[in-house]
């Protein structure tokens, strides 16, 4: 995976935008950042998941999550080691980082049909 390819799976996702924050680049819908690049190094990227999600992500694929480190961690910001993600395992890990940051009537309007 590539810084690249992480920033078009970010703004694939409905009414995405790039931004910026702290000197890297971050994904937002609306005013929220659901994920970042390039930290701590160019080689990471970031997704805002929920503990009960980064556990679950973490335990599933290890060598691509892990907690960010401190607070931020403990709530959830997981740490993706671009190099070892796939777009499989990054789309979900993305689209669940998207729903935590959209408002509810965001998330209806672009529910998958049934």
């Amino acid at each position: 995976m590539t810084p690249d390819t992480f920033r078009r799976l970010a703004l694939a996702l409905p009414e995405t935008h790039e931004s910026s924050h702290v000197g890297h680049p971050d994904f937002r819908v609306g005013k929220r950042v659901f994920a970042t690049l390039g930290y701590p190094d160019a080689t990471f990227g970031m997704v805002r998941l929920t503990p009960a999600q980064q556990s679950g992500f973490t335990a599933t694929h290890p060598a691509v999550f892990s907690p960010v480190k401190g607070g931020w961690g403990r709530g959830g910001s997981t740490s993706v080691k671009l190099r070892a993600a796939t777009r499989d395992v990054l789309q979900p890990a993305l689209a669940a980082a998207w729903r935590n940051a959209a408002s509810a009537a965001l998330i209806r309007k672009h529910a998958d049909p049934k």
